[in-house]
């Protein structure tokens, strides 16, 4: 962790970031599996983002097919943590990577690849 938040805000990140990333993955799960299916990991997408998904049902738009509904309430997750979270603690450089848990996930990337040796 490169800047000097409270780990709190990095909790908060942290679970905004998993929160974005699943309605995310739900999203791209429902291209090859039906909602009701019985594949293990599309049930947990499902039970673990439906009750995000009625929490946004009064803001979200009537005209936004079923299967988009979880990338448009992750849609409010990323303006959260590209936007709000910045502007509340008065960080004015907002960009690529500036995210805490895509940061921690491209180093150890970047490590990881550097470590092997061709």
């Amino acid at each position: 962790m490169s800047a000097n938040f409270h780990p709190i805000i990095y909790f908060i990140d942290y679970l905004f970031g998993i929160i974005m990333w699943t309605l995310i993955g739900r999203v791209a799960m429902n291209i090859f599996q039906k909602e009701d299916s019985e594949f293990f990991f599309m049930r947990v997408f499902v039970k673990y983002t439906n009750p995000l998904i009625k929490l946004f049902k009064p803001i979200t738009p009537s005209f936004i097919i079923g299967p988009l509904v979880p990338l448009y309430v992750a849609w409010f997750f990323y303006m959260i943590r590209f936007y709000l979270m910045p502007w509340i603690l008065g960080y004015s450089v907002m960009g690529m990577l500036s995210f805490p848990l895509e940061s921690e996930i491209s180093r150890q990337i970047y490590q990881f690849f550097n470590s092997i040796k061709f």
